[in-house]
């Protein structure tokens, strides 16, 4: 975990996970998108929704946490680095959901740079040399996010980022498994498109969640809410 700036646009958003109790897992979930909730066009074309300024921070809290999670999805179809390059500090682990055991032995996940890799399972297959494979129950093809904050917190990892995609973040919280989410708002409205968040079905406005929300301007196009 690398020392806050407190120079830094929403350095107190990042102080918070520094101070997070490490005798348990701390959870933040990290999600880019418009300002009308899109998280890429209709074709997929997600690069950039934020600018410069969102792209910093999520390195920054990238520089924060022990271990960064995505799902196979995000692998597949963004291909990414999962490394800190825009902040300084050390690259964290590297776990990727994979349930299926689908994903080929290949990608810049994968680069050796001295950062653990982990692929959390639900079945036992060959994982590509260097990598670490978890199996965890799996139910209809998913395996509980609190299984996987469990197995992860048990190897040392307390620091926990949830990165991508969208439906990996939404599980996440479904699941009551997040403590901290970072929405980041780039100032584009695409008007229609992939949406972002997208939860269990509400019964009553009452139920929705109602955090309690610090707002950053991150540069002139990002605005992060830092939820609670």
């Amino acid at each position: 975990m690398t020392p806050v700036d407190p120079s830094t646009p929403a350095a107190k958003s990042l102080a918070a996970i520094a101070r997070a109790d490490a005798g348990r897992p701390f959870v933040v979930a990290q999600l880019g998108q418009s300002l009308d909730g899109r998280i890429a066009t209709l074709s997929g074309e997600s690069r950039y929704i934020n600018c410069a300024e969102g792209l910093d921070h999520l390195h920054r809290l990238r520089a924060q946490v022990d271990a960064i999670v995505v799902g196979a999805g995000t692998i597949a179809a963004d291909d990414p680095q999962l490394t800190v390059r825009r902040a300084s500090g050390c690259n964290p682990a590297r776990v990727v959901i994979d349930p299926s055991a689908r994903l080929a032995p290949t990608g810049r996940w994968l680069e050796s740079n001295g950062a653990a890799r982990i692929i959390v399972s639900g079945v036992q297959s060959d994982a590509p040399s260097g990598v670490e494979r978890v199996v965890l129950p799996a139910r209809d093809g998913q395996i509980a996010p609190t299984d996987i904050v469990a197995a992860l917190g048990a190897r040392g990892y307390r620091r926990i980022l949830i990165e991508g995609g969208a439906r990996t973040i939404s599980g996440f919280i479904d699941a009551g498994a997040v403590d901290r989410l970072h929405l980041i708002f780039g100032c584009a409205i695409i008007g229609s498109g992939r949406p972002g968040l997208t939860l269990q079905p509400l019964a009553r406005l009452a139920d929705a969640l109602r955090p309690a929300t610090e707002v950053y301007r991150l540069g002139r196009n990002d605005f992060l809410f830092d939820c609670d």
